[in-house]
């Protein structure tokens, strides 16, 4: 069943956005349609200033400082996400007390928490609270969660703004599990979004250690807002190794790598 005009349009700048670029031959088998009629559709947001036509498909005519919807991330890199959620919670032991930021990566991580007790979990994300809940009915860990409030942002699944940094301020973690947009060693951490940004930079300074999550797709790469320079993090969790030009600033700031395998 073919896919309406309107309807296409958000798939192919949804695709864009993950991608950064569209074949026509892809797009016509997505959507049930002609090549021809996917070539029209392309015409037309090209009118509309959103991409730019080229030989067989379209790119964004400038790169996006918005994240694609949390939905749709959790499609990207399911496998490597989920390799890094458990190497990450493998570093959780009984009696902490830790924050975990919004993202689809921390989210793997809430899902592989196991056989801890006497756990204490705050959390902005409405999907790390809800798995989370869910390991507890099941007695999968013990202990209890903590949800920091704020303004609700349906598409991310997050909570933010200042009501929730003032509820943030009042706490001290062991560990901060943050997930990301981009690292890299000139910006250090960074994100997409503003209240987010700005949340997940107090669950680093209330924390004891900084662990970030980040797969290969956000090495050496650097998103809108700066969160905090490396030297404020303490362990990187990645489904890859270290770059090799990274080895000296990790030695200099201790910074610790783990490969999820």
């Amino acid at each position: 069943m073919s896919i309406l005009a309107e309807e296409r349009k958000r798939v192919i700048i949804e695709q864009l956005r993950l991608e950064g670029q569209v074949k026509v031959p892809e797009l016509s088998l997505r959507c049930a349609v002609s090549e021809e009629t996917v070539r029209r559709d392309l015409v037309l947001l090209e009118r509309e200033g959103t991409v730019k036509r080229v030989y067989g498909g379209a790119v964004l005519v400038k790169p996006t400082n918005q994240e694609p919807p949390y939905l749709l991330r959790q499609k990207e890199k399911a496998e490597e996400k989920a390799r890094i959620g458990k190497a990450a919670a493998a570093l959780i032991e009984s009696g902490d007390t830790i924050v975990i930021d919004v993202g689809t990566t921390t989210l793997e991580l809430a899902k592989a928490i196991a056989g801890c007790e006497r756990l204490t979990v705050l959390t902005n994300s409405i999907a790390v609270a809800y798995y989370l809940m869910q390991s507890l009915n099941e007695r999968r860990f013990s202990g209890k969660i903590i949800v920091i409030g704020g303004e609700l942002n349906p598409e991310q699944q997050s909570l933010s703004g200042v009501s929730g940094e003032q509820a943030m301020k009042q706490f001290r973690v062991d560990k901060a599990f943050i997930s990301i947009g981009g690292i890299s060693i000139k910006r250090g951490i960074s994100d997409y979004d503003l209240g987010e940004a700005g949340m997940s930079r107090l669950m680093v300074e209330t924390a004891a250690q900084t662990i970030v999550l980040a797969d290969d797709s956000k090495l050496n790469k650097e998103a809108f807002i700066e969160i905090v320079p490396l030297r404020r993090v303490h362990t990187i969790v990645s489904n890859v190794p270290a770059p090799k030009e990274w080895l000296p600033l990790m030695k200099s700031h201790y910074l610790h790598w783990i490969e999820a395998k």
